[in-house]
């Protein structure tokens, strides 16, 4: 049998419908999973829901970052080229 790639949206659409009460031996013959495999989602799913309230703090910080890699490349860029014209200046 051919293994599935489920995605996180179809993950958390399949772990909330557990969670709102429905039973998960029929949400597991609707999806065609095994139980264990709902449970092991559904743990994953709570023990990182906390994260959800994290992204805006994340975007902030990656924005922060990539605004100073993109300073230290200009700043290595300058150098360069000032070392490049040195060097020259000695040949």
């Amino acid at each position: 049998m051919k293994r599935r790639r489920w995605d996180s949206k179809t993950k958390t659409k399949i772990v909330l419908e557990g969670l709102s009460g429905r039973p998960v031996s029929e949400i597991c013959n609707e999806y065609g999973i095994h139980q264990n495999q709902y449970y092991l989602w559904r743990d994953k799913f709570l023990s990182e829901a906390h994260k959800a309230f994290d992204a805006k703090k994340d975007i902030g910080e990656v924005t922060r970052l990539r605004k100073k890699n993109q300073e230290l490349t200009q700043i290595i860029g300058s150098l360069t080229v000032e070392l490049k014209k040195t060097e020259d200046e000695f040949i």
